[in-house]
């Protein structure tokens, strides 16, 4: 039966490994046997002889620890912290890039660029993932936003709307339009390897714009036209909004000139005591919860293979009704991150 080592010197950092090999040798060279040294010391017995051969060309500092192999790192500290920060706060078309996608080989561009030092892509994706960056689809927002805007219609703006909205007992409701083509597919479908699925769908391009709003308690009203959608249509989707509500709603919409048409703002000043209109910050379609429920419907609609204009809006209205029924989906538009500041 093998006795358990109560020590294992190989699990000893590297400077105090010298220090025991040179202990060993020196053991050794008093008259103790290798095979005794190794055993009481916990190392293999064919590294004491080892450490014996280095000793013997090189002294003792043939026992001190070789330096550790590979490169050196290109970048030191400041450099990453650096490289870090552009990242995180720099676009890339602000630094002359030609995209604005920070991908692999444009941050490898700006390394060259920034502090002369030449990586390979994959010396870059490591660096990143070190870094705590990794790759991600971005969401969109257009460049002529204005972020002073966003923030006050969140901080300041909208505690406005909601608060006079509790006092007067109000609805709130968030509207927009949005229209669907009937070459718009999207989704997947399970297939064999190596085999890409065909869908038959008609060659014919026809499409069903439609509007809609909703509110945080899970309200969805909406209605589909045929043609483009202008003032006229829009001041009819408010009469429709407002027949059958025994409250007040104040309506948040985006600058859309249907909205601002002079037939729909003589239409709310006529009906004041029922609907009010508010405006979002311009450029700023992710603070609008409706369109999260149109990506919800488009992804329904686009699963369906439609061969005809009616067909297509049998379609959308059938996704409507089934949204309409669904208020637990509704609400939790309002939960995302872009529009929590919205929720009940």
């Amino acid at each position: 039966m093998k006795c358990k080592k109560e020590f294992d010197g190989r699990k000893l950092p590297r400077e105090a490994k010298a220090q025991l090999r040179l202990a060993a040798v020196k053991r050794i060279e008093n008259g103790e046997s290798p095979e005794a040294v190794a055993s009481g010391m916990g190392f293999n017995r064919r590294a004491v002889y080892r450490w014996l051969e280095a000793y013997h060309y090189g002294g003792e500092d043939g026992l001190k620890p070789k330096p550790i192999r590979g490169a050196p790192p290109k970048l030191d500290a400041k450099q990453l912290f650096r490289l870090s920060r552009i990242i995180r706060t720099k676009n890339p078309l602000q630094l002359s890039f030609p995209y604005a996608l920070w991908t692999l080989a444009m941050i490898r561009e700006l390394i060259r660029r920034e502090f002369n030092v030449s990586l390979s892509e994959v010396s870059v994706g490591r660096l990143m993932r070190r870094l705590g960056f990794s790759p991600q689809r971005p969401m969109y927002r257009a460049w002529q936003q204005d972020p002073t805007l966003v923030e006050a219609w969140r901080t300041t703006e909208y505690p406005k709307i909601a608060a006079r909205a509790k006092r007067e007992k109000a609805l709130v409701f968030f509207a927009d339009e949005s229209g669907i083509r009937s070459d718009y597919h999207a989704g997947t479908t399970w297939a064999p390897v190596g085999q890409t699925p065909l869908v038959k769908a008609t060659g014919a391009r026809f499409g069903c714009n439609m509007l809609s709003a909703v509110n945080a308690l899970g309200h969805f009203r909406f209605m589909t036209v045929e043609g483009r959608v202008n003032g006229t249509v829009f001041r009819e989707f408010l009469r429709r909004l407002i027949t059958g509500m025994d409250r007040k709603i104040f309506l948040i919409v985006d600058g859309h000139p249907s909205h601002k048409a002079k037939l729909v703002t003589k239409f709310v000043a006529e009906n004041s005591e029922r609907i009010e209109l508010f405006f979002l910050p311009p450029y700023s379609p992710e603070l609008n919860p409706d369109e999260l429920a149109w990506a919800h419907i488009k992804s329904k609609v686009a699963k369906a293979t439609v061969q005809t204009k009616h067909d297509l809006k049998k379609q959308v209205e059938r996704a409507m009704r089934q949204l309409q029924k669904l208020p637990s989906i509704v609400a939790g538009f309002f939960r995302t991150p872009t529009c929590a500041y919205a929720a009940a």
